[in-house]
């Protein structure tokens, strides 16, 4: 419509035309059927009472509009800032109450994703400074190795474990790059999880085929309690995946000798999948540098729960051992 086009200024503008042209209408008309000289006085007297008004209206509202477009602003510049939440305005009924209400929703929308982009600067931070301590290592004992192959004589044996050792450590590098790629696929939708009903215990079984050789290594005994019925909707590829994760670090940081219990409890909203293990402390500690750090396997491991609707919870106790809880929704 034109008139949702004009300006406020026109508008006014309109409407006080339109009055007077209305009043010296009636005047005349008036005037013309009782021939009567006073009512032309009448008439012009009702007419700029009426276009006082109309000019004290105009007035006030346009007061009242620049006070509330300055109170506007200003409230945005603060919503933007984060410094300030806006003002709940008691009159439920204006204009200027519902477009309050409407600001505080936006506000409270904006504080939160503000909540969720720091949370995951922070996390991204994390990451980062520990991808780069877990490749700074590796990449420090490569270099050690090759220089000393380059520079001194060394025996056939020396020479063998000097061999081994870079073996290891190109291990530690392609397991953070894959883990690295896994992940960015994951966050940028390349890979997109495909959730079906299926067997938790063959993902399970799944998962546990890529810590036996390990595990019989270093004699660790591992137990499993997961009922062979239990089906759930869930991606059986990339949850073994997050599976393999938890049960690959147990193995890394449980003693030789030591015990490993995987058991499966189904709740009402939710199936939890913990994976327990005895060694003095979950995180990296300097008598295990050797071992592959778990931050971006971790990290991976909760992307893809989270991605299912669920989540990981991780519990330790100095002396007492570790908890990796992965909870899957059930329905």
């Amino acid at each position: 419509m034109i008139l949702n086009r004009l300006s406020v200024k026109k508008l006014c503008l309109l409407i006080g035309n339109g009055a007077l042209l209305s009043m010296l209408t009636i005047t005349v008309v008036i005037y013309a059927l009782t021939g009567n000289h006073f009512v032309i006085w009448v008439g012009a007297a009702l007419t700029i009472c009426a276009l006082a008004w109309l000019f004290l209206l105009v007035l006030l509202f346009g007061k009242r509009l620049s006070i509330f477009t300055s109170d506007l602003c200003l409230t945005l510049d603060n919503m933007i800032d984060g410094s300030e939440e806006p003002h709940e305005v008691s009159d439920s009924e204006t204009l200027f109450a519902r477009i309050s209400h409407r600001l505080i929703r936006l506000y409270g929308i904006m504080q939160e994703n503000r909540r969720k982009v720091d949370k995951e600067r922070q996390e991204l931070q994390a990451l980062v400074s520990d991808i780069s301590h877990q490749v700074k290592t590796p990449v420090s004992n490569l270099k050690m190795v090759t220089d000393t192959l380059l520079t001194k004589p060394v025996t056939e044996q020396d020479r063998t474990d000097f061999l081994q050792g870079i073996r290891s450590q190109t291990e530690k590098l392609d397991f953070l790059f894959h883990a690295l790629l896994k992940t960015s696929r994951l966050e940028t939708g390349a890979i997109r999880l495909e959730k079906k009903n299926g067997s938790l215990f063959r993902t399970l079984a799944q998962a546990m085929s890529g810590i036996v050789y390990d595990a019989e290594k270093k004699d660790i005994a591992v137990t499993v309690n997961c009922p062979e019925d239990l089906c759930l909707c869930h991606d059986s590829k990339w949850t073994a995946e997050a599976l393999f994760n938890p049960l690959d670090n147990a193995v890394k940081y449980t003693p030789a000798g030591g015990k490993i219990s995987v058991s499966v409890e189904q709740w009402e909203m939710y199936v939890k999948v913990d994976v327990r293990s005895i060694f003095r402390r979950f995180y990296r500690e300097e008598e295990v540098h050797d071992a592959p750090g778990i931050g971006i396997g971790l990290f991976l491991a909760r992307e893809i729960i989270n991605k299912q609707g669920g989540y990981i919870k991780v519990t330790s106790e100095v002396g007492k051992g570790s908890t990796f809880s992965v909870f899957l929704p059930s329905r």
